[in-house]
């Protein structure tokens, strides 16, 4: 069923597990990451970032997303990624999306506040959540271009920017990066200061493809509820077609093709359900 996430996200940071937040681009990662969440009976978030619907397009990308989730037998928020303005996030909110991020942490600190207290509001209006960033996450990812160097969020201006916008959830800087960056190592002492000066508000982890099983399994004992994975679910999906076709060359069938790919992605969303603690949490 498609759902928002304000009621989830609040539960399972009082319960102590979080709710992958896995992006798609097309038919196949959609059909993966739902079938997942379906078999091991989690809620799920679909992620779809500016240049996800910018190389799908957002009705067409919005249809298989919705059409899937109307159908699955557990909640399906979907879930505007790293929103970069308040004319993106009021388009997919019109197309029936249920939850909205607006980024804006590469501004200054009081221009963030008034962007995303702008998507806040519209997000309100229509009863879903919003996420918001404060801090500086390393990396590349689609249209989202990060710092070169580590830039943990400050807990007091994580605490302003909660008391100054209204998010329902907190994305901070504590260590992940976007893309494959080998460095990535968790800041619990950071984590648990921006945990204690926004008391209450679930926190999110975006760039964790990199970070060590026991990184996540503790972040989440320190206020992580939503974890956001995207190139994990790229590089199973396209090493898995490499040797599909590798040890297939006469396979011609787009199906026979992508078929395999598919599979392993959702294998991979599989095994981060169970990481988070999500899986069964769908009742």
């Amino acid at each position: 069923m498609l759902t928002n996430y304000t009621k989830l996200i609040a539960r399972a940071y009082r319960e102590g597990w979080a709710i992958g937040a896995f992006n798609t681009s097309n038919l196949e990662l959609t059909q993966a990451i739902v079938e997942a969440a379906e078999e091991l009976q989690s809620p799920v978030i679909v992620n779809t970032s500016e240049k996800a619907i910018e190389y799908a397009g957002l009705y067409e990308l919005t249809a298989i997303i919705t059409t899937m989730a109307s159908q699955a037998r557990v909640p399906v928020i979907l879930n505007l990624d790293h929103g970069r303005s308040f004319e993106i996030a009021e388009r997919c909110l019109g197309v029936g999306y249920t939850a909205l991020m607006r980024d804006g942490s590469s501004l200054p600190f009081d221009m963030n506040v008034q962007e995303t207290k702008r998507v806040v509001d519209l997000g309100h209006e229509a009863s879903i959540g919003v996420e918001g960033e404060i801090g500086a996450i390393m990396g590349n990812e689609d249209f989202i271009t990060g710092t070169p160097d580590m830039q943990y969020t400050d807990p007091k201006e994580a605490k302003r920017f909660v008391d100054r916008t209204g998010v329902d959830l907190l994305a901070v800087a504590v260590g992940t990066a976007h893309g494959r960056i080998k460095i990535e190592k968790l800041n619990f002492d950071v984590l648990r200061d921006i945990r204690k000066a926004t008391d209450g508000t679930p926190l999110v982890l975006h760039g964790a493809s990199g970070n060590k099983e026991k990184e996540i399994s503790e972040a989440i004992k320190h206020g992580i509820a939503k974890i956001n994975i995207d190139t994990d679910l790229r590089y199973a999906f396209a090493e898995r077609l490499r040797k599909n076709l590798e040890d297939n060359k006469s396979l011609y069938d787009p199906r026979g093709i992508l078929g395999p790919a598919k599979d392993a992605v959702k294998e991979r969303v599989k095994e981060y359900i169970v990481l988070f603690g999500s899986a069964g949490k769908a009742k």
